[in-house]
């Protein structure tokens, strides 16, 4: 089969974040029967190999589901596949994918697939094998022709707080943001894309009203697209803009909620700081799902540096914001940032890219990928990712170009080749 063949395969076995059991099975028996010895850890981490490669290939095996998936319908439209309604989850199965041909084929690597880094980079947090390569090439890239030697770390920072019971005023209404574009919280931070939860609440900052319920975001790496709130209002509301609202013949119980959106009102979601020598965010904040229910509010945000200090300073700026209004707070699976290096690896993925699309530039990116938190626990290992144009990811806007699929696939092949003949020159470099 085919890259896009396996893909298609892929769609059809759900793997959302947190409910990937049916492809980590789908991907051990896959590999199993090719021939290849597998290896779980703790954390559903997988590994893949055969004889003793010195080159890794690593991808992560969950998705974020928008709209309806899991239930993905493909269509394909000017070179580009795409979801029904629903996130399309080539980031990260065309790079499974591409592995699974090359297993087909019977190519003697290591094949590295983490689990849930859509919620954290957890499973590349908890890796425990016994590698045996030396060099690691990342296959989570967005973009065709550029090789990525950096990436941003992050946190999730989460506030909660019990708010108080309320008298509540002559009118009800649910008021909503719907069907938003959405994106990465961290690749498309600075599209200027509306959050769902700003747009609802800079409409009811000139309101006085009380909140029932508020329900708002999809994931802590997802611009939110979406919030529904019913509440108690002292004047009449009508729709504006991107809000609707919907006058409800129920009486709702409501709770002190002035703190509440003043907190949510004074939080700066975007780029806090910006990286001139890569030309990208340096520091970002997402304000990415808020809750009340049973009087508890709970906020979840998605912080991104480039570096360590960057990263104190955005994690400080949401503590102490959250603390201003009385909010606990926590910080929750913290990931390392990947420090840019060219470096003799990098430099041979680069030849390869220059080969295939004529051109290459390295870059870094203002998301998280797994390398750094690699990097890590294999501190001698070398790193570079790639990948094939991939728009809109954590969306349902995400698409691939199938083109491009198969360029990217052919500096796979080409990285692999060098492997096959030079790796001995290559591990003189890093004696």
């Amino acid at each position: 089969m085919n890259i896009i063949d396996n893909f298609l395969s892929l769609t059809k076995l759900p793997h959302c974040s947190e409910n990937t059991d049916a492809l980590f099975t789908f991907i051990l028996d896959y590999a199993q029967s090719m021939g290849y010895e597998t290896k779980t850890d703790s954390a559903k981490n997988i590994l893949i190999r055969k004889g003793k490669p010195t080159l890794a290939l690593q991808a992560h095996y969950d998705m974020v589901c928008m709209g309806k998936a899991p239930k993905i319908e493909t269509y394909i439209e000017e070179g580009w596949m795409s979801a029904k309604e629903s996130s399309l989850g080539a980031d990260n199965g065309i790079a499974i994918a591409m592995m699974m041909v090359l297993m087909e084929r019977g190519e003697e690597l290591e094949f590295v697939l983490t689990a849930e880094e859509e919620v954290g980079l957890v499973g590349a947090g908890k890796l425990a094998f016994d590698l045996s390569s030396k060099y690691m090439l990342n296959i989570d890239y967005e973009d065709e022709g550029i090789v990525c030697i950096g990436c941003a770390g992050g946190s999730n920072i989460l506030g909660s707080k019990k708010l108080d019971m309320a008298e509540e005023y002559e009118y009800f209404y649910e008021v909503s943001v719907r069907g938003l574009d959405g994106g990465h919280s961290g690749v498309d931070i600075d599209k200027n894309i509306p959050n769902a939860i700003k747009v609802l609440v800079e409409y009811l900052a000139t309101k006085e009203v009380k909140i029932a319920s508020f329900t708002g975001g999809e994931r802590r790496n997802s611009i939110p697209a979406n919030v529904v709130v019913k509440l108690s209002s002292t004047t009449a509301l009508e729709s504006k803009g991107l809000v609707e609202v919907k006058a409800l013949n129920e009486r709702l119980s409501v709770y002190e909620s002035d703190n509440f959106l003043k907190l949510l009102l004074e939080f700066k979601h975007g780029i806090h700081e910006y990286n001139d020598e890569f030309n990208l965010a340096d520091s970002s904040i997402n304000l990415a799902i808020v809750s009340l229910e049973d009087a508890v509010v709970t906020v979840q945000t998605s912080a991104r540096a480039m570096n360590a200090e960057g990263q104190k300073r955005i994690d400080s700026y949401a503590l102490n914001l959250l603390k201003k209004y009385d909010y606990k707070p926590t910080i929750e699976d913290k990931y390392a940032s990947w420090k840019p290096e060219v470096n003799t690896f990098t430099s041979s993925v680069n030849e390869a890219m220059v080969k295939v699309f004529g051109a290459s530039k390295y870059e870094a990116i203002h998301a998280g990928l797994e390398c750094g938190v690699i990097g890590e626990r294999y501190p001698d290992m070398k790193f570079a990712s790639i990948g094939p144009n991939i728009e809109f990811p954590h969306s349902t806007r995400e698409k691939v170009e199938l083109a491009s699929v198969e360029k990217t696939f052919e500096v796979v092949e080409e990285i692999i080749n060098k492997f096959r003949v030079s790796v001995k020159t290559l591990h003189q470099y890093y004696r």
